[in-house]
């Protein structure tokens, strides 16, 4: 078996499962945000139970209108912190909270060989620890908290191997965006992304996060890594709970193996208004931009700081654009301030905002107007996903944004040197 399927044999009590099986499967961890855990809440005080399955296996974090931009999120959050109250179950609250699928990881939340669901296609993020980890519906969530278990048909998985030494400013974003650009949105359709090579191996964990994160653009059902040292390394310290190191066999059966060679691989640029939609920086041309947004939960950790400050230390936000940086959660923003990191963006020009979602998905701190283009290093670029549908948005790596920041047009790093 492959260690998706291991994993998922692992939590439905059975010896083998094997691509299109349909299985209930035992959770580990169940998510939702300030948006869909209103929806889960309400479909589960529908079934009448009074009580959830475990309240330490759910997780509810207010973070993509959090801190409250309006009454409406307002009252989504009240009814989501009343629910985690009276039902004892964990929940972060703003000025300790961060992006959803910064901080389960940052906080031990999340183990090798765990299942995980949450209400949120992103959810697919914690497959960077090994676990096995994916997005529902709400209404799905509701049934995951009344039980402890989903139902689902068990993926197949599609092989990613990444050969040789990546390029200087070449990270986890470029190797996602440059596989989503060759096998299209749908390539992945409802299938496992496992990433494996020397180059996944040199990898931080925050860059494999921002890996994982991704394989939904592709159309994954899941993003993985197997264990090694760095998974460990990264382990230590934040968790006691005990897991299991599952991994694929030998002779495991995959639908496809595909490989890259890292050397060859730019740093890449997502054009609207899809994340296929790629071409190495080199290729880019001259497109002057109106804002950049360095964050979210694929590029807000420390790492992805680091890199966009050490690009744009000493140097100014071109006077032509805003340039807005957002941290992942409170110890992200804590550890680049220590860093003097925040410092770096501030006297660059830049905005630092409190850690939430916020201009990804259209929310606030950075909505755009009608023919407005923003480099980011966000997720998704599709037609009015960050403000008006005449708006454009080019998915870049953290140094690509900073870059870009600084000369005012979509740039690469080396062009600063």
């Amino acid at each position: 078996m492959t260690l998706a399927e291991k994993i998922l044999a692992a939590h439905c009590g059975k010896d083998r499962v094997s691509p299109g099986e349909f299985i209930n499967v035992k959770t580990d961890l169940v998510l939702s945000n300030d948006i869909t855990a209103p929806i889960a809440i309400k479909e589960f005080n529908k079934l009448g139970l009074g009580k959830v399955f475990d309240p330490q296996k759910i997780v509810m974090v207010p973070d993509h209108f959090c801190p409250n931009k309006d009454i409406q999120s307002a009252q989504q959050a009240k009814l989501m912190r009343e629910f985690a109250r009276e039902h004892k179950i964990i929940y972060f609250e703003v000025g300790e909270m961060g992006i959803e699928h910064v901080i389960l990881p940052e906080k031990g939340l999340v183990v090798p060989g765990d299942v995980v669901v949450g209400a949120d296609s992103h959810t697919d993020t914690y497959g960077a620890l090994a676990a096995f980890a994916t997005g529902m519906g709400s209404t799905d969530i509701a049934i995951a908290m009344a039980t402890g278990e989903i139902w689902m048909k068990v993926p197949p998985t599609i092989k990613f191997v990444f050969h040789g030494k990546p390029g200087k400013w070449v990270g986890g974003k470029d190797f996602i965006l440059y596989t989503i650009g060759r096998i299209g949105v749908d390539g992945a359709l409802y299938s496992v992304m496992e990433f494996t090579g020397d180059a996944m191996e040199a990898l931080s964990m925050d860059n494999r996060f921002t890996m994982s994160n991704m394989a939904i653009e592709a159309g994954g059902k899941a993003g993985i890594f197997a264990v090694d040292a760095k998974t460990k390394a990264y382990l230590k310290g934040r968790t006691s709970r005990k897991y299991i190191e599952y991994r694929s066999d030998p002779d495991a059966a995959y639908a496809s193996i595909i490989e890259y060679d890292a050397s060859q691989i730019e740093p890449q640029v997502a054009f609207p208004h899809l994340p296929s939609n790629t071409k190495p920086i080199s290729q880019v041309g001259n497109i002057a931009i109106d804002q950049v947004v360095i964050g979210s939960c694929t590029n807000g950790r420390l790492d992805d700081i680091r890199l966009a400050a050490r690009v744009i230390k000493g140097k100014k936000v071109n006077a032509g654009l805003r340039c807005i940086v957002i941290p992942g959660s409170q110890k992200v923003y804590l550890d680049a301030l220590k860093e003097g990191l925040i410092e770096i963006f501030i006297k660059a020009g830049a905005a630092v905002s409190t850690p939430t979602c916020g201009p990804c998905l259209g929310g606030y701190m950075g909505i755009l107007a009608a023919g407005e283009k923003c480099v980011s290093t966000t997720n998704r670029n599709f037609v009015g996903r960050m403000g008006h549908v005449k708006s454009e948005i080019y998915l870049a790596n953290p140094a690509v944004a900073a870059a870009s920041a600084v000369l005012g047009r979509i740039a690469g790093p080396e062009e600063l040197a």
